[in-house]
């Protein structure tokens, strides 16, 4: 786990500003720690994950947060809540066909400070 003086540092090296909001949002709930130290990390080991992948690693009636972008390979047969920091056009529109929730990771941690029920995927 990084320190939130390192999460700090690294946070200098962002120029996305919507990137900045949710690292120092997250970094503010202890919760969402864990969160802001993936996303302060270098763009090297960002993380992508299809949707095939989700299904098969979540269960019904779970947050699924992804600390990256959502990308549109395969199906959700599970109903779930997906909470990313980017989704694919296509992914967007398959979740949106499914009726499966789809949030960013700012507004959930404006939801769920707490982060209760909620299960990272990395």
């Amino acid at each position: 786990m990084k320190s939130k003086t390192k999460i700090d540092q690294q946070l200098k090296k962002k120029n996305n500003p919507e990137l900045v909001q949710t690292i120092i949002a997250a970094k503010k709930q202890k919760g969402w720690l864990e969160i802001a130290a993936i996303l302060s990390g270098s763009r090297r080991n960002k993380i992508a994950f299809n949707l095939n992948e989700i299904n098969k690693k979540a269960k019904d009636g779970e947050t699924i947060v992804v600390p990256g972008k959502i990308l549109s390979l395969g199906k959700i047969d599970k109903k779930i809540k997906l909470v990313a920091i980017d989704f694919s056009e296509k992914a967007k529109d398959n979740l949106a066909k499914d009726k499966i929730e789809t949030l960013i990771i700012l507004e959930e941690i404006k939801k769920n400070p707490s982060a209760k029920g909620v299960k990272i995927i990395k």
